[in-house]
C-alpha cells in the first residue's frame, strides 16, 4: 500500500509539472484558440501555485492533490491541441514534432 506522500515524491512531481509548464511557455498556444488555451493554462498555473502554498505549510497531501489537478489541466489542454506540445513524457499526447 502506498498511502504516504514523501518529500521526494512530492518534489519529483513538482519538477515534472514545472517542466510541463515551462515547455508550454516555450512552445506556446494554438493561435486560433489562444483565449481558451490561456484560460486552461491559467487554471493549471493557479493549482501549481496552490500546491506550492500547501507544500510550504507542510501539507504534502493537499500539495500533491493540487499538483494532480494542475497537471490534469495541462494534459487536457495538450490533448485538445490548445498547447503546441508533443512530449509524451510530460503530457498525454503522441510524440510528433510541432
Amino acid at each position: 500500500m502506498n498511502d504516504i506522500v514523501s518529500k521526494e515524491k512530492l518534489e519529483k512531481y513538482f519538477a515534472i509539472t514545472g517542466e510541463a509548464i515551462d515547455q508550454i511557455k516555450e512552445k506556446g498556444f494554438d493561435p486560433d484558440r489562444s483565449k481558451e488555451a490561456a484560460d486552461v493554462f491559467d487554471m493549471a498555473q493557479r493549482y501549481f501555485s496552490d500546491a506550492g502554498h500547501f507544500r510550504d505549510k507542510g501539507d504534502r497531501v493537499l500539495a500533491f492533490a493540487a499538483l494532480n489537478y494542475a497537471h490534469g489541466w495541462l494534459d487536457c489542454g495538450a490533448t485538445l491541441g490548445l498547447f503546441k506540445v508533443s512530449d509524451s513524457r510530460l503530457f498525454t499526447v503522441d510524440d510528433n514534432p510541432s
